[in-house]
């Protein structure tokens, strides 16, 4: 055989081990899309959620069209929580949108539940999780010190719902009557800061 054909015969093999490679990356299940691709460990999400011991999510009686359809987790019990009737709570809703991996949103959490202490009843303060690493994000809240109502929403529902530009950190001001008094896709150094933006945002 000629040096040219044996060349070719090594051509033909290596494009054959490349297909066959290539069927079988395709046989593999389609992972998640985001900074937190991980299958989940039900038992480290259950340590997770004691560590972080977050409150139970808000449980309205109302209801708030935009909101329709969506249901999400809960972080601090994994149960299903259908939004549009669960922020319906009769007061000022201040809904915060964060992932475990944004720098900015770790600065603001703290802030923001300075906030709730400071506000009290008359406003409820419930932040929502937008990555599929549950468990890292109740780690992430728990080494931060922040103990607030958390929804799970890696797939951007709620903020795709309200009209919330694809950034984090963003909060959602909502009217008691629940609709939308204003978007901030803007990060906040204070309670203090917060509660001069929900104060405008509500006039």
């Amino acid at each position: 055989m000629t040096v040219a054909g044996r060349w070719t015969l090594a051509g033909l093999a290596v494009v054959a081990a490349l297909v066959v490679a290539l069927a079988l990356q395709l046989r593999q299940p389609t992972a998640l899309t985001g900074p937190g691709d991980v299958a989940p460990d039900p038992a480290a999400l259950a340590a997770a959620r004691e560590h972080a011991a977050l409150p139970p999510c808000p449980a309205g009686t109302g209801d708030i069209p935009a909101l329709h359809g969506i249901s999400v987790g809960c972080a601090d019990d994994g149960s299903t929580v259908a939004v549009e009737r669960a922020l319906a709570v009769g007061t000022p809703v201040v809904l915060n949108l964060w992932a475990y991996w944004c720098a900015p949103c770790a600065r603001e959490l703290p802030a923001l539940a300075q906030y709730q202490r400071d506000a009290g009843p008359a406003v409820t303060v419930v932040t929502v999780h937008q990555d599929p690493a549950e468990a890292t994000g109740l780690a992430r809240l728990a080494d931060l010190g922040v103990a607030l109502p958390t929804l799970q929403d890696p797939d951007r529902r709620i903020a795709g719902a309200l009209g919330v530009p694809n950034v984090m950190p963003a909060t959602v001001v909502l009217r008691s009557d629940g609709s939308v008094a204003q978007v901030l896709p803007r990060e906040f150094d204070s309670a203090a800061q917060i509660a001069d933006a929900v104060a405008a945002a509500l006039r």
